[in-house]
């Protein structure tokens, strides 16, 4: 069963075993009201710069496969970023590929707390998810560009942690058995601060985590998510 607030989308936990649950900090390029794309914006539309492509169709997929809880945002990353610390530089993005973002290029006070108001209950429904679900590990999905600076990326999937380095070890392996290009901490490391919302919350809680890292055309292909979602249902049934 799916639910959604303004704010987030909440997929109920359905096998009572599953010793995941997911998390999608960038699922959504949505401007909740009153917000509106300026028109200097347009550009942004459909781009990594407001959401992760592919992220939010493999998190429901997974989910639906292991019978896992997930919480997946409903707003842009431009608006404020939850994986972010909220003293973080960018988390309100000033600069895209060298481009002013009009949307944040004045944010009033009000503005601002409507603004934190989305990731505060971002941030809230997992807490709230994790008071409910005995999960070890939390998962969180994201992608990256192929390109990246022209130039493109040879690495498919990323596997970052920051003290998970074991079972970190062991999923990289089962992606490199299934003929994926898999490296750890790559293209964006989990210790320094870029797995921010699932670290969070897995120290709050007492819990493991890790954050998957999927090449943004890989994520968009359904054949491939299939594959994807095959090594993590077989890596996480000895969890």
């Amino acid at each position: 069963m799916t639910a959604a607030s303004d704010y987030v989308e909440l997929i109920e936990k359905r096998s009572a075993g599953c010793p995941v649950i997911l998390t999608c900090e960038h699922a959504s390029e949505r401007l909740p009201e009153p917000f509106r794309f300026p028109e200097g914006d347009a550009w942004l539309v459909g781009t990594h710069w407001a959401y992760d492509l592919g992220a939010a169709d493999l998190t429901r997929e997974l989910a639906g496969a292991l019978g896992a809880g997930a919480i997946l945002s409903r707003f842009s990353r431009l608006l404020i970023d939850p994986n972010r610390s909220p003293t973080a530089p960018d988390l309100f993005r000033k600069i895209a590929d060298g481009r002013p973002v009009a949307l944040n290029e004045q944010i009033g006070d009000d503005e601002r707390e409507l603004r934190f108001s989305m990731s505060n209950a971002y941030h809230a429904a997992i807490d709230h998810a994790l008071f409910t679900d005995s999960a070890k590990l939390i998962l969180s999905i994201h992608s990256f560009t192929p390109v990246y600076e022209g130039t493109p990326r040879a690495v498919e999937l990323g596997v970052l942690f920051d003290e998970e380095t074991e079972l970190a070890e062991s999923l990289q392996g089962a992606f490199v058995a299934a003929g994926f290009a898999a490296l750890l901490n790559e293209p964006y490391s989990g210790k320094f601060g870029l797995m921010y919302a699932v670290d969070r919350h897995a120290k709050q809680h007492g819990r493991r985590a890790l954050e998957l890292e999927v090449r943004q055309d890989l994520a968009c292909d359904p054949t491939v998510r299939a594959r994807i979602i095959g090594v993590l249902c077989r890596a996480f049934s000895s969890l």
